[in-house]
């Protein structure tokens, strides 16, 4: 049992805050996830959901509280806070691919100039992940010639080449067409079966249900409900939740 206890979880945030101006979009939050497990973050717009997913890597700093990343503490700024977020693999609502730069050569490049990978062996992984998403056929092409779901499977893609040791995921669905967005949460479900550590905030109330170890319910820059998803989605406990799942799941 003294194992359990010796693994740090992959993240853990203490009592963090987080203000834009005078508004408080994240409340004393305190969170731990441990590794392999995939935590799924819902509510409505404005419930500091994305502000949580982007302060894990700093992308958004934080007012005080402490944030780490598999036991160590995220470093401010400077070279220690980019080999941490080396680590960290973020897939965002837009692609935010190089339009001048193939899918492949899209892949490859955080290795090349991060982790200083041969460019044979980027290369070679580059592939092996455009063949995981099911994109290999695309690698040539440039994100302009592909559609909204094979660009998010390319970043996808481009944040495993990283080999990070958690992904973060923030709306990776909710900019592309409906018929798309299942391809992408079958990518998402796949790596999820395989034991990465993810946080994903997302509406897809489906891929909460199916993918998710646990349910993380924000209101107001509060969590305030945590639980498995057949607890969450059969018995939520507090009125904002109930309120929340009559609106979505009517729909």
């Amino acid at each position: 049992m003294t194992e359990v206890n010796t693994t740090p979880p992959m993240i853990r945030m203490v009592e963090v805050d987080k203000y834009f101006g005078q508004l408080h979009v994240l409340k004393n939050i305190t969170l731990e996830v441990p590794r392999g497990q995939v935590v799924v973050v819902l509510g409505p717009s404005g419930s500091g959901k994305s502000t949580l997913c982007r302060a894990i890597n700093r992308l958004e700093p934080i007012n005080s509280g402490l944030i780490e990343i598999d036991g160590r503490p995220l470093p401010a700024e400077g070279k220690e806070l980019a080999n941490l977020r080396a680590d960290v693999g973020m897939v965002f609502q837009s692609f935010n691919l190089f339009a001048h730069k193939t899918i492949v050569d899209n892949v490859m490049l955080a290795p090349l100039k991060v982790r200083k990978t041969p460019k044979a062996d980027a290369r070679r992984t580059a592939m092996e992940l455009l063949e995981r998403v099911g994109i290999a056929n695309q690698a040539e092409k440039y994100p302009a010639q592909l559609s909204g779901g094979q660009q998010q499977r390319a970043a996808i893609a481009r944040a495993l080449a990283m080999r990070p040791k958690v992904m973060l995921f923030d709306e990776p669905t909710s900019a592309l067409d409906p018929e798309m967005i299942n391809e992408v949460l079958d990518v998402m479900s796949t790596l999820a079966a395989e034991g990465m550590t993810m946080l994903v905030v997302t509406h897809e109330m489906g891929f909460a249900r199916n993918a998710a170890n646990r349910v993380l319910f924000m209101s107001d820059g509060d969590i305030v409900e945590d639980a498995t998803p057949n607890e969450f989605f059969t018995a939520p406990k507090s009125a904002r939740a109930k309120d929340f799942l009559s609106k979505i799941l009517t729909h």
